[in-house]
């Protein structure tokens, strides 16, 4: 199930994703090229599904249910960030999805290492893309 969200999302950003350059936009000076995406949220939604797994399968208390949730929630918001950004060419919306991402990311972060310290674990590299993709989105605010 959790493997089929994320290739839900991953599929989904098909549709969405255009070239900037096509609405004029000024890319910023760290912006990495456009070929790294796709491995990188490959690799990304491969351990993002795989913290979820491994959360499911642990003892049950009060928490996990709270951390499953933030994870549901971390993919509505994964899912609704790119379609705001590449669809509707709204930076500023998706800015606020993104902060929201990153919030609810790191909420994850902390609650999942007290059930599962590798789920938690599994999580840092998506934080830190999300990290430096909260900070290009607001370079392109700020550039455009």
């Amino acid at each position: 199930m959790f493997y089929a969200c994320t290739l839900v999302a991953a599929g989904g950003a098909i549709w969405f994703v255009r070239d900037l350059n096509a609405n004029k936009w000024i890319a910023p000076s760290f912006a990495p090229p456009a070929w790294l995406f796709g491995p990188v949220w490959t690799t990304l939604y491969l351990l993002i599904a795989s913290s979820a797994y491994r959360l499911s399968y642990r003892k049950n208390c009060d928490s996990k249910s709270i951390a499953l949730g933030l994870w549901a929630l971390q993919m509505c918001l994964n899912t609704l960030w790119t379609p705001v950004f590449f669809g509707a060419f709204d930076l500023k919306g998706a800015f606020a999805i993104i902060v929201l991402l990153w919030l609810t990311i790191t909420a994850y972060i902390v609650i999942s290492f007290r059930i599962d310290r590798v789920s938690s674990y599994l999580f840092l590299p998506y934080w830190a893309w999300v990290s430096f993709a909260t900070a290009l989105n607001y370079a392109y605010i700020l550039a455009n």
